[in-house]
């Protein structure tokens, strides 16, 4: 009996479990790979049951701690691979495309390892590892065929991650991102804006528009101006309620964007742009193209066209070689910016990045200490600028999955234009993810707001229907292949996942 026969099932399908790890880039390409499996035959593995027949770890290689991470969750896998014959597991994902055969040198009981260049061939490399019951590596060095071309599973109903590039063509010398992803390629604008209308077609009202470094769009096309011209574009579409995009670089921030953004109504007042150091000399060490001034400079111009902007960053401490006054520029550009929320990250060394061989590597008690500083600082602003909210009348797009405690507060989560999250009194009446509702904002804490009183509005949208109409397909799907909820709900606009990999 082959090993495709002694696979166990549910329904008599093969189910699958794609665990994903980083940044929103990962999130997407999951899409894709859920996609994917589904277009083979597979199913979703039902909430709550006790394994997949095939688990895809989608892998990030940014953090120190990612292959702990990975291999932790290998070695967890072991021993239930080996009661379950025929079950199988791939890892795929910036980790894969840099360790390749390293995964099942550590962990021979991994079927398939794939990488970011070629995230279509799951399927094959399954099916060819059950039949020759061997593992399958297969890493390609270049894009072969742009991610948007595959089949996808999108995690919401209501609002959609649309990339619009691939790769890097910056040199971080703390990033390994673009060794692994390659040089930036971009999509034709055509493309882009059929399958946003496509989307809007379906019901999505949101979407983000992705890209490693968003905003160097054109580069690979000839336009300077392209991304600017893509964004007007997307207010032209009828349908398309918010437009948001992650993450963009400083570099490439220029006067056109701000205006595109401010003109355009659909494109949300929220900006996510990496800052990593207020210090020039460790801005020029990690080869970021900026300087203090010219980031703090285009956060004023973005607050003088987009006065109710809310803007966060990424912030590294602890880059080699970074002194105690270096660190207080980064709290000077902190307090001077004012950002909404601030993604913060003590610096990791990782293999084949230049910043790994830097002289100065600061001690792990130094880091610490620092970034303590900037999480209290930064969490001090935060809040200030969230009761700044207090009082105001807010459209929130209604989120799902987002409050926790929605269930014992009985409140409802959603998301202002500038990408807040608000939680509000339940209404009496029927509220669905994707429809929209007016409240006032009564209370405000470092990372959210509350609308406690009556909600002034209720509007239902095709978002709502959208999100309702799969809602009552999932259940109705008999017991065995049922995909199960979402679980990621509408994309995070300020990233929540390694914001970008920490890298742009």
């Amino acid at each position: 009996m082959s090993s495709i026969d002694r696979s166990q099932s549910v329904g008599g399908t093969r189910t699958y479990e794609v665990r994903t790890y980083g940044c929103q880039m990962n999130v997407h390409d999951s899409e894709r790979l859920s996609g994917l499996l589904e277009d083979a035959g597979y199913v979703r593995a039902p909430e709550g049951a006790d394994g997949a027949d095939v688990v895809v770890f989608n892998t990030c290689a940014v953090r120190e701690n990612a292959d702990n991470k990975l291999y932790g969750n290998l070695g967890h896998l072991a021993p239930k691979k080996a009661s379950r014959p025929g079950m199988q597991i791939a890892v795929g994902g910036c980790l894969a495309q840099k360790d390749r055969d390293t995964i099942v040198e550590r962990a021979p009981w991994v079927d398939v390892v794939f990488g970011t260049h070629n995230i279509g061939k799951l399927p094959v490399l399954l099916e060819r590892a059950r039949l020759q019951e061997e593992a399958q590596v297969e890493i390609a060095e270049s894009l072969e065929a742009f991610p948007s071309t595959l089949p996808t599973r999108r995690e919401s109903a209501y609002a959609a991650w649309v990339s619009i590039s691939v790769g890097c063509n910056n040199t971080c010398t703390f990033c390994i991102v673009p060794a692994l992803r390659g040089k930036e390629r971009d999509r034709r604008p055509g493309d882009i804006l059929a399958e946003i209308e496509a989307l809007v077609a379906e019901g999505v009202s949101e979407i983000t528009l992705l890209g490693q470094n968003v905003n160097a769009y054109g580069s690979d096309i000839g336009d300077r101006e392209a991304f600017s011209k893509l964004l007007r574009a997307c207010g032209k579409i009828d349908g398309l309620e918010r437009v948001r995009f992650t993450s963009p670089h400083p570099r490439d921030f220029t006067d056109d964007v701000i205006a595109a953004m401010a003109e355009t109504p659909n494109v949300m007042p929220q900006l996510h742009m990496p800052l990593q150091s207020g210090s020039d000399p460790v801005l020029k060490a990690m080869r970021r193209s900026y300087r203090q001034e010219r980031f703090l400079g285009i956060i004023e111009k973005v607050r003088a066209a987009i006065p109710h902007a809310a803007i966060s960053t990424d912030i590294i401490v602890g880059f080699p070689g970074e002194t105690e006054e270096d660190f207080e520029q980064t709290l000077h550009v902190v307090r001077e910016a004012r950002f909404a929320q601030a993604f913060t990250f003590q610096y990791s060394k990782r293999p084949g990045t230049p910043a790994a061989e830097m002289d100065g590597q600061i001690p792990k008690k130094v880091v610490q200490e620092r970034y303590e500083r900037l999480v209290a600082l930064q969490e001090e602003i935060s809040w200030e600028e969230n009761k700044k909210q207090v009082g105001r009348t807010l459209e929130l797009m209604v989120a799902e999955g987002e409050g926790r405690k929605d269930d014992t507060t009985h409140r409802l989560s959603g998301r202002a234009p500038d990408s807040r999250l608000v939680h509000f009194t339940k209404p009496d009446e029927d509220v669905r993810p994707g429809d929209v509702v007016t409240v006032e904002i009564t209370y405000a804490a470092p990372h959210h707001l509350l609308a406690e009183g009556p909600v002034l509005d209720v509007r239902r949208t095709r978002a709502g229907d959208a999100w309702e109409k799969r809602n009552a397909v999932e259940k109705a799907k008999p017991v065995g292949v049922m995909l199960g909820l979402p679980k990621i709900g509408a994309p995070e606009p300020l990233p929540a996942v390694a914001s970008g990999c920490g890298c742009d």
